[in-house]
């Protein structure tokens, strides 16, 4: 019972019940969609930027409560940052959640870290990454338009 209260956390839960940066975008640069085969979660994103900084990125999708609030909290960790630094901690995300790099005690990462506990449970690192995934995505084609299709 401790794994399943590890991985469902009352952050994890809070971000599933009440998402932030929940709808689509009026005119985004970017749209992105992302799913996950092995359990039938969907993403999609919507992207503003502004001078190569993400001005607003918001989200729609379905999904299990680990794969909704993640993009909850990475919605919330994007705005006003480089597509540079985006990719950096998209990066580093990957690493934690795969227990390949440890969640460092900072303020930013607090709600981030609530979900540790997926490291315990591989299969569900996919739900948690899709979309992270789907925002390298999405920052490549806004990035490298010729090269993303």
């Amino acid at each position: 019972m401790s794994l399943i209260r590890d991985v469902y956390s009352e952050v994890i839960l809070e971000h599933y019940r009440n998402p932030r940066n929940l709808g689509a975008l009026p005119d985004p640069d970017v749209t992105e969609k992302g799913h996950n085969e092995s359990c039938g979660d969907d993403i999609e994103l919507f992207i503003k930027f502004k001078d190569g900084i993400i001005q607003e990125v918001t989200f729609e999708g379905k999904g299990c409560a680990i794969s909704q609030s993640s993009a909850s909290m990475m919605t919330d960790l994007l705005h006003g940052k480089t597509v540079a630094e985006a990719m950096t901690l998209i990066e580093d995300f990957k690493l934690m959640i795969t227990g390949e790099k440890p969640f460092p005690e900072t303020e930013q990462f607090d709600e981030l870290a609530a979900l540790k506990g997926v490291v315990k449970l591989p299969i569900r690192v996919k739900c948690a990454t899709l979309c992270w995934n789907t925002m390298r995505m999405g920052l490549r084609k806004y990035s490298e338009p010729e090269t993303a299709q």
